[in-house]
Parts: structure tokens; sequence; C-alpha cells
């Protein structure tokens, strides 16, 4: 039997290693990879030496590959997988879908995910002082701003009937980001609940909460978001 890959990786809460986990679960890998989920706390074993090696950067995901060498970066360790392993490809079966559900992720990830992520470390200490180096109350709301206005631009994609973001059969990494992006925009301190402004974003939440790729990606109740971990 072929080793499986060590993957390291963080709880639910975390919103890169939870794009990877839920894109794992759609194309039915998961049960390929060993996941070794880390606490995360300001001196969690993804600051110490051992994880260090293998990412200088000290950030999950981090995928150890059979060579013992290493990848990082959720996006290319998602390419990877969705280039190596049986599955429908997700990132998009011939060049034009691939090209548009990178640009469409990379509008999602900087625009949304990315704002929303900028606003939780600046607004507050919510992973504590060690961390949260930096307060920066108006650029956080920028930040949020900014996250909702580009949330709106994808609900206006979405109102032509389409159920994901590319309009096929079935949700592609674009729409894995999206998920993620809503669902922190739901963490409490967060505060930014993008199914509750937009229509057809709230219709696209609900079509991925019925999905069993998603149960599954949430099953460890950790997201701090009781919606979705009082399922």
């Amino acid at each position: 039997m072929t080793a499986k890959l060590r993957l390291f990786t963080s709880p639910s809460a975390f919103p890169n290693p939870q794009r990877l986990r839920l894109f794992m679960h759609e194309k039915g890998i998961a049960d390929r990879l060993d996941e070794q989920i880390y606490d995360m706390s300001p001196v969690g074993e993804q600051r110490q030496w051992r994880h260090l090696k293998m990412n200088p950067w000290g950030e999950t995901p981090t995928l150890q590959l059979a060579d013992g060498s290493s990848l990082a970066e959720t996006d290319a360790i998602a390419r990877y997988l969705d280039q190596s392993m049986p599955g429908r490809k997700i990132m998009g079966e011939d060049a034009l879908q691939q090209g548009l559900d990178t640009m469409w992720n990379n509008r999602i990830w900087v625009h949304i995910l990315y704002r929303i992520v900028t606003a939780f470390h600046v607004l507050h200490q919510g992973l504590g002082p060690k961390l949260e180096l930096t307060t920066n109350h108006a650029w956080g709301e920028h930040c949020r701003k900014e996250a909702l206005a580009h949330a709106g631009l994808i609900n206006q994609h979405l109102s032509d009937g389409r159920d994901w973001i590319l309009g096929g059969d079935a949700p592609t990494f674009a729409d894995m980001t999206m998920a993620v992006a809503i669902a922190f925009s739901k963490f409490p301190l967060n505060a930014t609940p993008l199914d509750e402004r937009f229509e057809h974003v709230d219709a696209f939440w609900r079509r991925w909460q019925l999905r069993p790729s998603f149960g599954v990606a949430y099953a460890d109740r950790s997201s701090g978001v009781p919606e979705i971990d009082d399922r």
C-alpha cells in the first residue's frame, strides 16, 4: 500500500486550511491524506522547528510529499492534488475552465476573504498579542467595506440563476473560496454575515450546506460559527 501524504493543517475556524479541506472532500480524496491538526496557539507546533523546516513561513496548510519534500500555500496544494489524484478536476477540465476558475478564485480571495481576514487581524486581538501586533480600526473598517462591495458583485454574477460561479453542475475551487468566505464572515468577531446581506449569495450558501462534502469538512465543530457547529 502506498503511504498516505501528510497534511499539516488547522481546525475549520482557519479559512485557508478549510478551503483545502473542502476541496479534498469535494474531490473525494480526503482518505488519501493523513491530516495532522495543529492547535494554532501563538507558540503552537506550526511555529516550532519541525514544521518550520518544511514551511519557514510557519503557516498551514503544508503538504509533505512522499519523497520528504513539502508544498505550501493553499492554492498550490490544491492544484497539485487536483492534477495528481483521481476524481473530477475541481479547478477545471480544460484551459478555459482553469483560467476562469483561477480568475474568480483570485477575485474572491483578494477582495473578499482576505479582506475579512485582514479585518479580523487588525480590529481586535483575536489570536492574542503575540500574533496580533497591529491594531488599525480605520483599515479594518475599510477592508470590511471592500469585502461587502465585492460580495455584491458576486451576488450580481449569481443573479442569472446559475448554481455555481462558473455556471456548471458542480462547484469549482472558486466556489469553495466563496463558501469559506461566507463562513468566516459569520464568525462572531467578524460580524459581517454575507448571506444576510445578499439574496443570491444566501441561496449559494444554502446550496453548499446541502452538499455532503460541506458537512464532512466542518465535522470538527470548530468553525466558531454556531450555525455550522450546531448542525
